[in-house]
C-alpha cells in the first residue's frame, strides 16, 4: 500500500523580523533586521537586498541603506514560537518541535477527524495568521526529509503538499543545498564532480560519494536523495541546552557593557531552566564580532545549576 503525506514542517517565515513587524505595524513592509553591531534576523524585505543573518551590520547599511535595526524582543518571540507549537497540537499530538519557530507533525492519525492533511495544513496557517500576526510557511510530504524541503520551497508564507507518486521528480530538480546536511563546503565539494542537483546526486555512484565525502555523509546522504528516510516523529525530545543571544552594537569592549548584558543573558538562561525544572554545569560564552570572528570560553561548575546570581 503507498504510504500518504502526511508528515507536516511547519515553519515560520523570517520569525524574528515578522515579530517585530507585526509588534510595530510601522515596520510592515520595510526592510527590518534584529541585532546590531550583527544581524540576527532580517525580513524577506532586507533579505531582498542581499541582507543575511550573520552579516555585519555595516554591511547590512551598505547593501540596504533605508534598513531599520532593532535590538529584539526575545521574550516575545519564545511565546509566540510556544503559541504557534500549540495550534500544530490541536490537530495532532504527535508534534516534534526542531527550533523555537519551526516543528514536524504527523496527521496520519487524526485526518478522519480535521479532513486530509493539506487541509489541516491550511487550517493551522489560517489559525498562526488570524491568531498570532505571523506568516507560517508548510511542507507536506511522506517523509520528514521531503516535508522540510517542500516547506523551504514554499516559502514565504506558503504551503506545498508533494504527491507521494512524483515524489522523486519534484525533489531530483532541486538544487543539493536543500537537503539536510548540505551545508557551504559540502555544495562546493559536489559541484567539483559536476554534482548541483539532487538527482544528480541520487545518480552518483556510492563510490565516488564515498572518496569524495566518507562513508557515513554519502550513505546518508545518498538515502536522502532517493527520499529513503525513515526517521518517525520524536514527541518528546529533551533540549541538551539553554542559550540566549543578543547584539550589543559598535559600543567599546569594556567591562561596563559587557556585564550588564552577561547578566541580562544569564537572566534569560536561568528563567528558562527553572521553568523546565532543568540544571547545567557547563557555561559557554560565545563573543561574534562585526568581521564575524568569534571567540568562545567554557567552565564547568562543580555542580549543576539554574541560579541567575551563580550564572551572572
Amino acid at each position: 500500500m503507498e504510504a500518504m503525506a502526511t508528515i507536516l514542517h511547519a515553519d515560520l517565515d523570517a520569525f524574528y523580523a515578522s515579530v517585530e513587524q507585526m509588534l510595530d505595524p510601522s515596520l510592515r513592509g520595510k526592510p527590518v533586521a534584529v541585532g546590531g553591531g550583527v544581524v540576527l534576523a532580517a525580513s524577506y524585505e532586507a533579505k531582498a537586498f542581499g541582507v543575511r543573518g550573520g552579516m555585519p551590520g555595516r554591511k547590512a547599511r551598505e547593501l540596504c541603506p533605508q534598513l531599520t535595526f532593532v535590538s529584539g524582543h526575545f521574550k516575545d518571540y519564545q511565546q509566540l514560537g510556544d503559541a504557534a507549537i500549540r495550534v500544530l497540537g490541536d490537530f495532532t499530538p504527535l508534534v516534534e518541535r526542531t527550533s523555537i519557530d519551526e516543528a514536524f507533525a504527523d496527521v496520519a492519525g487524526t485526518e478522519h477527524l480535521f479532513g486530509p492533511a493539506a487541509e489541516i495544513a491550511k487550517a493551522i496557517r489560517r489559525r498562526v495568521r488570524t491568531e498570532l500576526g505571523l506568516p507560517i510557511s508548510i511542507g507536506v510530504a511522506r517523509t520528514k526529509h521531503l516535508a522540510k524541503i517542500a516547506s523551504q520551497v514554499a516559502k514565504p508564507d506558503g504551503l506545498l503538499v508533494v504527491d507521494p507518486l512524483t515524489e522523486l521528480e519534484f525533489l531530483h530538480g532541486l538544487p543539493v543545498e536543500l537537503m539536510w546536511g548540505v551545508g557551504p563546503a559540502t555544495k562546493a565539494r559536489l559541484a567539483e564532480i559536476g554534482v548541483l542537483t539532487i538527482g544528480q546526486l541520487a545518480e552518483t555512484s556510492p563510490r565516488s560519494l564515498d572518496r569524495l565525502l566518507g562513508r557515513a555523509a554519502s550513505d546518508k546522504l545518498g538515502a536522502l536523495a532517493w527520499n529513503r528516510d525513515p526517521r518517525e516523529i520524536k514527541t518528546h525530545r529533551r533540549a541538551q541546552s539553554a542559550g540566549a543571544q543578543s547584539a550589543i552594537g559598535k559600543k567599546a569592549a569594556a567591562e561596563r557593557v559587557f556585564r550588564p548584558a552577561l547578566r541580562h543573558l544569564a537572566d534569560r538562561i536561568g528563567s528558562r531552566l527553572r521553568a523546565k525544572s532543568r540544571l547545567g554545569r557547563t557555561v559557554t560564552v560565545r563573543v561574534r564580532f562585526a568581521d564575524l570572528r568569534s571567540v568562545t570560553r567554557s567552565l564547568t561548575l562543580p555542580a549543576p545549576i539554574s541560579a541567575t546570581a551563580i550564572l551572572a
